[in-house]
């Protein structure tokens, strides 16, 4: 027998093995190592579905067993690569070839690299991926306490485990909220292509139940998935019963955002960037803006517009040579990244991260082409005008985009501002107002085309709100300032009309249902609040005709919002600050009634009772020279006000409001909007009197 041994002859020599007795080794490496059935083909099935069918050796006793199984020769998978061919027939994999394999594991993941051809995120995210299973031989507890496990809080898949777990039970659930927030909302912000969308959801949800296929989990597509939960949430139900719903759908909806910020932070190291994960980085961006936490979307921004740079989105795809379908999706996603950016960096006074000189990308054009195949994409012309598609919205915003990218850059710098320079981007924007299509006009657009494409509503109202967004913030800094020549009438103007559109625009369309609400208030010129800017000009001309119609519509504004049932913090707080003008506001209109009426005596709203403010309105106003002989006012005397002496040419008012670099303070700082408000009261009391 071959299991006989045999003893030593006489010429001492050495006796032959003994064979061990036991099972012979069928599996691959790989698969032995993991402890998984392997179907003996090279490379196996199990290898060929992690990607890594490179890795895929037999030891010698295996090799020699598969070969008599298969009557057919070992063949290397890949012909140019004869010494990794060579290794396999050895019975061992060359550590040259596994260690290229790892470092080129994002080709196999779909995420193409920016710069060079590695990234060190999947390298060594890629031994986790390949770590062995837990051994289960010893029952549960013992595979909890492995270092592999993946319920262990230190394993490798905990993280893909915990999220997983947030998923609602039942499909049929998840499938209600998909399938409402691709027939309500998906369309009018242009999120994701629903045939793409809906394939990776069934193959996820195809998937096998197991250990070893949490490997196989896109965490950047799960992140895409949980943000559109959130948003499914809302629509799902946009008419509660009472606060107590609303509260549990108002938890419900941030558990699936929270679970998308986590999947996004987690999904580079485990594979490189996607478009899917750019995708997801923009609906959490308009998720915070709808909720009014506008610093985390400056954050969230930045990190969705860095992932798509590592995939050179920032270059345009004619560049590199990609088909016209693709490039046409890589520019829109790029639109809807570089809107965001400026708007909301201009919003809060901080600085952009997409900086143009860095980047080359051509807007989109009006073609609608993620139905159509790469072949037949590429013979699609560019409709006309008169027939509008999604894209069309997209770079018209883009192009006003650019425009706030230089007002912040040219206005809100760290260096002084000429009023020339105002006017001059002021003429810009009133410029792209008027190429607008005519069914995109600011005044008495043309509605007929409204059935026919129902984007076009939604559409006119974002470039509307993005459009008094713009001006109410650039010409803002001179609200407040005086001239003797009203040099500064334009800024006023443009104030007054803008923040009124505005807001006649979010009384109407707030009372609407929240499914309708979302369609539009996702966007950057949510960011603006008209009601702020119109308590601001309440509170400096107390006493004007116009106030009184101010103070009417600020009061329907706040008992709307009061009345909503999705009130939240950061919108209760924009609330307040705006009744506080009201209250301002009263209690001036309350003393100018009441108060004396001596020359020499001003009252609390700082403005000399002999004076109407009807005259402010004319170039040629004696106010802006009224002075009071026997009264001395100065920094020294009143506590709080500019010193004057300092000051050139006529007076400017130099309070936070008033400088060009500074921006709105947050709706919490209640404390800061006091000051403001104070300040503007002093101010006119001087100016009044000086």
């Amino acid at each position: 027998m071959n299991a006989q041994v045999e003893d030593r002859t006489e010429d001492d020599q050495p006796r032959k093995k003994q064979k061990k007795r036991g099972r012979l080794a069928k599996s691959c490496v790989v698969c032995h190592r993991r402890k998984q059935k392997c179907d003996g083909e090279l490379p196996c099935f199990n290898c060929r579905r992690r990607n890594v069918a490179s890795n895929c050796t037999f030891s010698e006793e295996a090799e020699a067993h598969r070969r008599q199984t298969t009557h057919r020769p070992h063949t290397p998978l890949n012909n140019s690569q004869p010494e990794t061919e060579q290794h396999r027939s050895s019975g061992r994999a060359s550590p040259e070839a596994r260690d290229a394999q790892v470092g080129n594991l994002f080709k196999s993941r779909d995420a193409p690299s920016f710069f060079g051809s590695s990234y060190f995120g999947p390298q060594a995210a890629a031994k986790i991926i390949e770590a062995p299973a837990p051994d289960l031989s010893s029952g549960i507890h013992h595979a909890a306490a492995s270092t592999h496990s993946f319920r262990d809080v230190g394993g490798p898949f905990s993280q893909i485990w915990d999220l997983l777990g947030l998923l609602p039970r039942t499909k049929t659930s998840v499938d209600r909220l998909v399938n409402v927030f691709l027939a309500e909302l998906n369309w009018t912000i242009d999120a994701v292509h629903p045939a793409s969308f809906k394939a990776k959801y069934d193959e996820f949800w195809e998937r096998k139940f197991g250990f070893d296929d949490f490997a196989s989990i896109d965490l950047r597509w799960l992140a895409l998935l949980f943000a559109v939960l959130a948003y499914g949430v809302f629509l799902d139900c946009p008419h509660p019963k009472n606060p107590e719903v609303q509260r549990e759908l108002q938890e419900t909806s941030l558990r699936f955002y929270w679970a998308s910020r986590r999947a996004i932070v987690i999904a580079p190291t485990f594979y490189g960037e996607s478009t899917d994960l750019v995708r997801a980085g923009v609906l959490v961006t308009r998720y915070l803006i709808h909720l009014r936490r506008v610093p985390e979307a400056w954050l969230t921004t930045s990190f969705a517009m860095r992932m798509a740079q590592a995939q050179g989105i920032h270059i345009d795809g004619e560049r590199w040579r990609l088909p016209r379908k693709e490039t046409e999706t890589r520019r829109r996603l790029w639109s809807h990244l570089y809107m965001l950016d400026k708007t909301i960096a201009l919003a809060i006074g901080r600085p952009f991260a997409i900086v143009d000189q860095q980047c080359l990308v051509k807007r989109a054009t009006n073609v609608w082409l993620d139905d159509e195949t790469d072949e037949s994409a590429a013979a699609i012309p560019e409709q006309p005008l008169t027939e509008p598609t999604l894209s069309l919205y997209n770079f018209l915003a883009h192009d006003l985009a650019k425009i706030v990218g230089d007002i912040q850059e040219r206005c809100f710098g760290l260096f002084t501002v000429s009023y020339d320079t105002v006017l001059a981007l002021d003429r810009e924007i009133l410029e792209w107002e008027a190429k607008l299509p005519a069914y995109y006009h600011l005044k008495e657009p043309d509605t007929a085309k409204d059935e026919l494409y129902p984007f076009l509503y939604w559409n006119r109202l974002h470039l509307h709100s993005m459009y008094h967004f713009a001006r109410v913030t650039l010409h803002r800094p001179y609200l407040l300032r005086q001239s003797i020549t009203n040099r500064f009438k334009h800024s006023h103007d443009a104030c007054i009309s803008s923040a009124c559109a505005d807001l006649a625009m979010r009384i109407d369309y707030f009372q609407q249902p929240l499914n309708d609400r979302l369609k539009w208030t996702l966007g950057p010129h949510h960011l603006f609040n008209s009601a702020l800017v119109l308590g601001i000009i309440a509170v400096k001309d107390p006493h004007s005709r116009r106030c009184h119609a101010i103070l009417e519509d600020l009061r329907a504004y706040c008992d709307m919002q009061r009345a909503d049932i999705w009130l939240n913090e950061f919108a209760l707080a924009e609330v307040k600050i705006v009744e506080l003008c009201i209250k301002k506001t009263n209690q001036f209109r309350i003393n100018r009634a009441t108060g004396p009426t001596d020359a020499g005596v001003v009252d609390v709203g700082g403005r000399h009772p002999s004076l109407s403010v009807a005259d402010t309105s004319t170039p040629n106003a004696t106010h802006d020279t009224f002075t009071s002989p026997n009264t001395e006012f100065s920094a020294d005397t009143m506590p709080g006000l500019p010193n004057l002496a300092a000051s050139n040419g006529p007076f400017q008012w130099q309070a936070p409001w008033g400088d060009p670099a500074f921006t709105l303070f947050e709706p919490t700082d209640i404390q800061q909007w006091e000051h403001v408000l104070d300040s503007i009261t002093q101010d006119q009391m001087l100016f009044r009197l000086q």
